[in-house]
């Protein structure tokens, strides 16, 4: 059954809501990743924060309060329309709520436990509820009221790409008629503390598939869609199909020969009834590390030996991990929007410097531009720490 996702709300370092956002991804616009110390002790790192500031949660919300349940309100603001047409037309109890994080208000609890430490109290504003994974899902669903499935995928890097998938079976299930569904991550001091401990963090601007790649850069994000049956508009999008695997190669380390990226992106092809040569642009998982790049390019080639064009978007937003699968889904939703004249595409940003070691990919350019042509299927693909993979075939609904 088609999962049609009519509305996107979106907030990243590259802005607030999907013109701003839409703009800068098709510029190429790295502007948001900004150097920041405090983050991890004697180094300062380019980091994709949001900037200004953010719409406060409710007073009579207290237990709700964390950075990372307001980046989810203000996304979730940009299509409160939406949400508010489909709980009148579905009913409260027929609208569902899959998110994916890895930090939900860990930040918070992290503060608190500092706190603690000091003080021997946890100071009056700290509730547990903050850190819990579910916590995005619960604020949402209560915010608005829902009384559908309401619960939070935490898959490290795959999170959100695995809650559009499971958003669309409780659609196939015919346990929802609307889910809202993307995911959520903030920035924190345990994540980029844990990633530096991996030595997996660059001080310099991510430069995914260089020969002088030297790992990723954290960024923060919310992304929400609504997932229903029917299409909105003449113009229809949709998640045509997905793919998952999980190989267990390494607890962090990617399996080398791309085995299990493969056979995520082949079932989301057979998922969508789609052959590789079909793909008009994929969306890489990319995050400039130096086994994950390699992994990906063994992994792309193998599947595109003709070529496909294709970026990591990272550079522009930095990995928002959790939100990662969704944020990049919806950058391949904004390039099939109608509101994208120019049918533009995100281009690759790196140093240009390639890797003679990894297989030649067919990059985007700032001048490559997508058919205008329906339908067309763009891939986006996510891969997380244990093998955990994830393909997407957004397109055009037929």
């Amino acid at each position: 059954m088609t999962a049609y996702l009519n509305a996107l709300g979106v907030i990243c370092a590259l802005g607030r809501g999907k013109e701003e956002v839409a703009r800068n991804l098709f510029a190429g616009d790295c502007s948001g990743m900004r150097e920041q110390a405090g983050w991890v002790p004697q180094r300062a790192l380019p980091v994709g924060a949001v900037q200004g500031e953010l719409t406060a949660i409710a007073d009579d919300m207290p237990h709700h309060r964390s950075r990372n349940n307001q980046l989810l309100l203000e996304a979730a603001l940009q299509i409160r329309p939406d949400i508010d047409k489909a709980i009148q037309n579905f009913g409260r109890e027929r609208v569902g709520v899959v998110l994916g994080t890895s930090t939900s208000g860990i930040d918070e609890a992290s503060q608190g436990l500092a706190h603690y430490l000091r003080e021997q109290q946890f100071p009056v504003e700290y509730d547990y509820q903050q850190q819990e994974l579910g916590a995005p899902a619960n604020f949402l669903a209560e915010w608005l009221q829902l009384s559908g499935p309401a619960y939070v995928i935490s898959t490290a890097c795959t999170s959100s790409a695995r809650a559009l998938m499971s958003a669309q079976r409780l659609l196939d299930l015919g346990l929802c008629d609307a889910v809202l569904c993307g995911g959520v991550d903030t920035l924190c001091k345990l994540t980029l503390n844990g990633f530096s401990a991996l030595e997996a963090v660059s001080e310099q601007r991510c430069n995914p598939f260089s020969a002088n790649r030297n790992g990723i850069n954290i960024g923060e994000a919310a992304v929400l869609f609504l997932m229903t049956r029917q299409a909105a508009d003449d113009h229809s999008i949709a998640l045509l199909g997905s793919g998952a695997s999980s190989d267990a190669h390494h607890i962090s380390a990617p399996e080398p020969n791309g085995r299990g990226a493969l056979q995520a992106m082949g079932k989301a092809l057979s998922r969508a009834g789609l052959q590789a040569q079909e793909i008009a642009y994929l969306n890489l998982h990319g995050t400039a590390t130096q086994h994950n790049d390699a992994m990906e390019s063994v992994a792309v080639a193998a599947l595109f030996p003709a070529g496909v064009p294709c970026s990591s978007s990272k550079p522009m937003t930095g990995h928002t991990l959790g939100a990662a699968g969704a944020l990049e889904a919806a950058f391949c939703w904004l390039s099939l929007s109608a509101e994208n004249r120019e049918h533009a595409l995100p281009p690759h940003i790196w140093d240009g410097q390639a890797d003679p070691e990894l297989p030649a990919l067919q990059w985007v350019t700032k001048t490559t531009r997508l058919s205008s042509i329906a339908p067309r299927y763009l891939m986006s693909n996510s891969f997380a720490f244990g093998g955990n993979n994830v393909s997407l075939i957004i397109g055009d609904a037929p």
